[in-house]
């Protein structure tokens, strides 16, 4: 096995959303035989040491459809059993965050 076998495959394609106190990050990603996959990385900084930790999940394309469904169901039901409040992050060139809240949210796929 090279090298490039233990690492982690290079991004196509990356988002990165800021919200509060986690990151995320949606990156399109390639397998050795060029078919797209997506990971999903929440990263947030713990409080007792300042390391980043971060959970990651790996969704393929023959799951976009049914990930996509039960989430927008999830979100759903929620926005169906209590009020959802967005809260929209919005960072200064100090890197200090100020908060807004909208009144609802869409969640469109």
């Amino acid at each position: 096995m090279g090298d490039f076998d233990n690492k982690e495959r290079e991004e196509v394609f990356s988002k990165k959303v800021r919200a509060g106190k986690r990151t995320y990050f949606f990156d399109v990603k390639a397998t050795r035989s060029n078919d797209y996959y997506i990971t999903v990385t929440e990263s947030k900084k713990r409080l007792e040491d300042g390391v980043f930790v971060k959970h990651k999940i790996f969704l393929y394309k023959e799951d976009f459809e049914k990930f996509a469904e039960g989430l927008k169901d999830t979100v759903d039901y929620i926005k169906t059993h209590q009020e959802v409040v967005e809260k929209r992050y919005e960072y200064s060139e100090s890197g200090v965050e100020a908060a807004k809240a909208a009144d609802d949210f869409s969640f469109d796929i």
